[in-house]
């Protein structure tokens, strides 16, 4: 997929509103009008907690309209249990958007979206863009149960097909996600985020029914920016996200590993070779 040319930079924002989706599921409004005008579907920031005790986090962004952008996480730690903290006017200093994003070109007919747990933060953007395109989207949502199934009303407002699925049966389909993938009517292309084990999942089926998979990865980024090499994934090296490394012809390898904060977050199922 064609890299996004960066427009990141650290934005100041102010929290505007707070909500709590879940036990431990925070859904976060910033004032942020410069975010949101260079925000593309699948681009995330490195939020910085306010106390400066603990390194920025990595979030998707979940919303990102007029002068609003919004933040939607699990908390999980230190960091998150301090952002998931903050209340409406406090400060929070983001560094984005950062990585490439979704590629919406060309998708035309129907879309699939797997989104797994936490996953479902990086989706709602993409999906109201192929809506809007006029793109038939469903949604395959997946996660322990039927309470952290959240926001869910949110895609069905904005035009998608929901279809559910829990580990223990409280709401829709019992068992993983991915088993709905074989279930529905073929979509042209699928778009998924969620925990490594289901996105291999998602690509093994792309692979099976003969069309290909966007990939959202999950990872814990120290930098953000591709600095570090710390959070790599092994990538063909015809892919057009590819680092420039020296070519098999001099001495190099068919396969380069590529930064998921950088040359991702989304990558083509095929062009992964995990």
């Amino acid at each position: 997929m064609p890299t996004i040319d960066c427009a990141a930079r650290v934005h100041v924002t102010q929290v505007i509103d707070r909500c709590a989706l879940a036990p431990g599921v925070i859904l976060l409004g910033l004032e942020a009008p410069e975010l949101v005008r260079a925000t593309r579907p699948g681009q995330y920031v490195m939020a910085i907690p306010p106390a400066g005790e603990a390194a920025a986090t990595a979030l998707g962004i979940y919303e990102a309209e007029s002068k609003r952008a919004s933040l939607l996480f699990f908390v999980t730690g230190k960091r998150t249990r301090e952002l998931g903290e903050l209340r409406p006017g406090d400060r929070l200093d983001v560094t984005g958007p950062l990585g490439n994003g979704f590629d919406l070109t060309g998708i035309s007919k129907r879309a699939a979206i797997v989104a797994g747990g936490v996953g479902i933060a990086s989706v709602l953007l993409a999906a109201r863009a192929l809506v809007r395109a006029g793109t038939r989207v469903e949604l395959l949502y997946g996660a322990r149960t039927a309470e952290l199934l959240v926001d869910r009303d949110r895609f069905a407002d904005a035009g998608c097909e929901l279809v559910l699925a829990t580990d223990d049966g409280s709401a829709g389909h019992r068992g993983f996600v991915t088993a709905l993938l074989e279930l529905r009517e073929r979509p042209d292309t699928i778009l998924a985020c969620g925990p490594t084990p289901m996105l291999r999942e998602v690509g093994r089926v792309a692979g099976k029914l003969g069309i290909r998979a966007q990939l959202s990865l999950e990872e814990t980024f120290a930098c953000g920016v591709g600095g570090c090499w710390g959070c790599v994934v092994p990538l063909k090296r015809t892919s057009a996200q590819a680092p420039g490394f020296p070519p098999a012809s001099q001495g190099g390898s068919e396969v380069v590993y590529a930064r998921i904060c950088k040359e991702g977050p989304v990558f083509w199922s095929d062009e992964l070779r995990w």
